[in-house]
């Protein structure tokens, strides 16, 4: 690929073939003026060949500044913009919304190298020139600290904050204690290792009815258990931490602004409910899950409050009459909207020691995150699910977000709880799902809301005091959503003025993200969110950052619509 800034008048990024069958993929910017900094229309050109399945997006860069771009009403010079001191940064006005882009789940390999290196370089170039605030990164607990307790390799994810540093973008962590399917990343080995000895195997991992377990994170019922080599999970997740901050002291609050503690699987605040979950047919009714109550350490702590309440006999186990994962509410009496046992004295006892099990899980791990990082100027927060659980909201006894652990029904709210203990710790509140509408769920009698559970969660929220952050309900290998998502995502961001909504992550970066299908859609989102609020101007980008030459090639992940001819043009900013 090749980038060129000609004068003042245009940009244009090339990707041409290398006899593999892909034959180019192009992109210009052109149409500003000089004296508009960046704030005139421009245009953006995508081409990609028949061979792009077979090769993926093979990028080299060649990058040159001639005449800089200088902002009309900026007074920095370009080398002030790329600065990381507190007057260099965007000027927003307090009600404005930070735009940050995921990277790649897998932007570091468990070699410790960075993966798609230089496309990830062209795409961090292509974020800033639109205006886009930052990206995240995901940091794995399996690939830091993979082979042995304490042993932590940071080089992989130092070189990323050293280039996004370089790029002039801004930085949010996100610490995953969990592993992943998708991307084949594990939990640490060491970790693996533990949980696979038979004294230990019963006890490391949550547990279903019929004894099957979600290796994808530890139970919470060992949270501060002796199980690591002598040590509890919680002090393993502090020395991790730890050791974050003292290598990333130089980018704090400079470059990285904010970090996500993982909370549970897939990084929520959530029992592993739906792991197990096959994929139905199309508009079929959505299962409940099942709940995840039967390893070792959970069954004691549940018999230890049965015999507290004076009903040793509730102790024994989860519900006896509830579906299993794929089965919807109907089915066994449990979850029934009439005589169903949630409403019974059993019921109301199980789901609240579910419930707080959960809760105090969060409470811990976002207490012990916020003292590490109090004499830091980040930002800590957390993520509590919407994607997964909205099935079934209509519903009296809303059964899917029961299994997930929170205890909300039509006669209680199970998210003020959930809100105070993030007010406690004061950290923020990410809700992923801000692209979700009512009207695009399955009629599959399912009595799914999106928007009602989501306004549910944001007014528990206004009520504590809680910050919050969004999200899009996109999935780990798909940028694409629903028609209307991105009006969805305004709507949540600017006309809920009592949201308090100031930072929205667009998940992910990634083939998908930049094919023609969906990345000018993308670039009309971040044009409409930026021209909708007043006083905003694109800086000019670091000096340097136009400044570098390459001549080198990386591969993308490929797309699933990568054997399509397209040839699109959209506007980028406004």
């Amino acid at each position: 690929m090749e980038v060129s800034v000609m004068g003042s008048s245009h940009m244009v990024v090339k990707v041409v073939g290398n006899g593999s069958g892909l034959n180019y993929r192009e992109l210009g910017i052109c149409g500003f003026r000089k004296s508009e900094a960046f704030t005139a229309k421009r245009r953006v050109f995508v081409r990609r060949s028949k061979g792009w399945r077979s090769s993926g997006a093979r990028l080299s860069l060649q990058a040159k500044l001639t005449d800089p771009v200088r902002p009309q009403k900026a007074k920095a010079s370009c080398n002030d913009l790329g600065s990381s001191s507190p007057s260099s940064r965007r000027s927003r006005p307090v009600d404005g919304v930070r735009l940050y882009v995921g990277l790649p789940l897998d932007t570091v390999s468990e070699c410790h190298t960075v993966n798609y290196a230089r496309a990830i370089t062209a795409g961090l170039r292509a974020l800033k020139l639109m205006g886009v605030d930052g990206v995240e990164l995901p940091v794995w607990w399996g690939v830091v600290e993979k082979d042995s307790m304490g042993e932590y390799e940071w080089s992989g994810y130092l070189a990323v904050a050293e280039l996004v540093q370089k790029m002039g973008l801004k930085l949010h962590v996100s610490f995953c204690f969990h592993g992943c399917r998708e991307t084949k990343i594990p939990l640490p080995d060491w970790v693996c290792r533990i949980g696979d000895q038979d004294h230990h195997h019963a006890a490391l991992f949550f547990t279903d009815r019929s004894g099957k377990q979600c290796k994808d994170c530890l139970s919470l019922a060992v949270d501060d258990l002796p199980v690591l080599n002598g040590k509890t999970p919680i002090q393993v997740y502090k020395d991790f931490c730890e050791s974050f901050k003292s290598t990333f002291a130089p980018f704090m609050g400079s470059t990285i602004m904010g970090i996500t503690m993982g909370l549970g699987p897939d990084g929520e605040l959530r029992y592993p409910s739906n792991h197990l979950a096959t994929k139905k047919r199309k508009n079929a009714p959505p299962g409940v899950g099942e709940f995840q109550c039967y390893d070792q350490n959970m069954l004691k702590n549940l018999k230890q409050h049965a015999e507290a309440a004076g009903n040793p006999l509730w102790g024994l186990g989860g519900p006896h009459d509830a579906p299993s994962y794929d089965q919807p509410p109907t089915v066994n009496s449990f979850f029934k909207d009439q005589g169903g046992s949630w409403e019974t004295p059993y019921g109301v006892f199980f789901l609240s020691w579910y419930s707080s099990q959960l809760i105090s899980h969060g409470d811990r791990l976002l207490s012990l995150v916020s003292s590490v990082f109090s004499d830091t100027p980040v930002a800590i927060s957390g993520r509590v699910p919407i994607h997964d659980n909205h099935s079934w909201y209509k519903t009296r006894s809303h059964p899917c977000e029961l299994t997930a652990g929170f205890y909300n029904t039509e006669n209680r709210d199970g998210y003020e709880a959930v809100a105070a203990m993030f007010a406690k710790n004061s950290c923020r509140m990410i809700l992923p799902g801000m692209d979700l509408l009512d009207e695009h769920q399955p009629p599959n009698g399912s009595g799914s809301s999106p928007q009602s559970l989501l306004a549910q969660i944001k007014a528990a929220c206004r009520k504590h005091g809680v910050d919050i952050s969004g999200q899009n309900a996109a999935s780990a290998s798909t940028a694409v959503l629903l028609p209307g998502g991105f009006e969805q995502i305004k709507r949540n961001l600017m006309e809920d003025e009592e949201s308090m909504v100031d930072l929205f992550t667009y998940q992910r970066m990634g083939a998908s993200f930049f094919s023609p299908e969906h990345f000018p859609l993308f670039t009309e989102f971040v044009r409409g969110l930026i021209s909708s609020q007043p006083d905003q101007l694109l800086q000019q980008p670091p000096h340097d950052m136009l400044e570098v030459e390459e001549e080198e090639e990386e591969s993308l992940p490929a797309s699933s619509e990568a054997e399509k001819d397209l040839h699109v043009r959209v506007p980028v900013v406004a």
